[in-house]
């Protein structure tokens, strides 16, 4: 498929996670994709120190300490379902889309 195709492409979605799972797993679960994206933009990060000493490393920090807010978020948000002992549901679903 060429580039002039694009237009026509439809969105792909990907379904990443969808069920029920026990507040462990579901923490298990969420804290590990979020553990990726951190990591993800420390390497970002990493990657383009070494190309340029001077390369601004604040919208990589910043993005990461929103990550690890929305951890910490998480972490309550499932602790009130622990300790009443019920299940989560949990979907996911990743859109791709082309972007002109």
């Amino acid at each position: 498929m060429g580039l002039k195709e694009t237009s026509a492409v439809k969105d792909k979605k990907v379904k990443l996670v969808d069920g029920e799972f026990t507040p462990t797993q579901a923490s298990d679960i969420l804290i590990a994709l979020i553990d990726q994206k951190i990591n993800y933009h420390k390497i970002e990060n990493l990657q383009h120190w070494e190309q340029d000493h001077n390369n601004d490393p604040k919208p990589y920090m910043m993005r990461i300490q929103e990550l690890e807010k929305e951890k910490e978020a998480i972490d309550r948000y499932i602790s009130e379902f622990r300790k009443a002992g019920k299940k989560l549901r949990v979907s996911g679903i990743l859109t791709l889309k082309p972007v002109d």
